[in-house]
């Protein structure tokens, strides 16, 4: 796969999310409950975290180096999804779709 087909086949499903929440209130947005006690909004923060985490890392994969170990970093996985989780519901609703707006045109640039 080259990197056209490569973005064409990550564009399909970026519509899709900004769809799914196109038109949603700021009170929608950070409602809880979604999934567990995240707001789509905490959803949102998540996919741009791991984008992020994908921007910081790949370069170093691609060089045939090892991320380093979330265990190591944060306690593990699920550690350092709480810690964005709490850092991202410090932002307004569109502050934090900016952030995700912007983190996904540097995963494609």
């Amino acid at each position: 796969m080259n990197r056209e087909q490569l973005l064409k086949k990550i564009d399909t499903p970026w519509a899709a999310l900004r769809e799914a929440y196109a038109g949603l209130s700021e009170a929608q947005l950070t409602q809880a409950g979604v999934t567990g006690d995240w707001s789509v909004s905490d959803i949102l923060a998540h996919v741009s975290a791991w984008e992020n985490e994908a921007l910081t890392h790949l370069p170093h994969i691609l060089e045939g180096r090892r991320p380093p170990k979330y265990a190591d970093l944060y306690g593990g996985i699920d550690a350092f999804n709480a810690l964005k989780t709490r850092e991202s519901r410090a932002l307004s609703p569109a502050a934090g779709l900016a952030q995700l707006e912007e983190t996904h045109r540097r995963l494609i640039d």
